[in-house]
């Protein structure tokens, strides 16, 4: 499976490549974005090679590396990222980003709603996310996604679960 564009009212959901690293060391610049994940703003440079791996795909042939970036239609700028390792073909760990100064918009919950329903056509049937109990804004994401919280702590984080209903529009949840 390899990920595609993924057009939502707002947003453009590109596929990952090493050149997004200078431009994305700018968005996730802000030490805020680390309260909940802990470590530090990345440099391009460790950007690049990141995303290099990230690119080259999975050493495991049955599990697949999606990863894109959130380019905000109109302006062009990128604002985050969303990622999702399928296993199986059908279960997808998912996690989504959203810079500093882009937040409060709702564009994370409409980036991961778009790449919910695209997994969802690929035949994806289960969402899993870990999420830290403190970051409610990234549980009403996890909402957003029919997620539920199942309690599971798994270094400090709490698991949510839940399966995908078919393709979602990210513009009318």
């Amino acid at each position: 499976m390899l990920p595609e564009p993924i057009h939502t009212p707002r947003l453009t959901l590109l596929p990952l490549a090493v050149a997004h690293a200078d431009e994305m060391a700018g968005v996730l610049a802000d030490p805020a974005l680390y309260a909940f994940t802990g470590g530090e703003p990345p440099s391009a440079g460790a950007l690049r090679a990141r995303y290099a791996r990230q690119v080259a795909g999975s050493p495991d042939p049955d599990t697949d590396w999606l990863n894109w970036v959130v380019s905000v239609n109109g302006s062009e700028q990128l604002a985050g990222y969303v990622q999702a390792t399928v296993t199986g073909g059908d279960a997808a760990d998912v996690a989504w980003v959203v810079g500093a100064e882009w937040q409060g918009r709702g564009l994370a919950r409409e980036a991961a709603l778009g790449m919910a329903g695209w997994l969802a056509e690929q035949g994806v049937t289960e969402l899993v996310a870990h999420i830290h109990p403190g970051h409610h804004a990234s549980a009403m994401v996890a909402r957003a996604l029919g997620l539920t919280a199942h309690g599971e702590d798994e270094e400090g984080e709490i698991v949510w679960r839940g399966r995908t209903a078919g393709p979602v529009d990210p513009g009318n949840h």
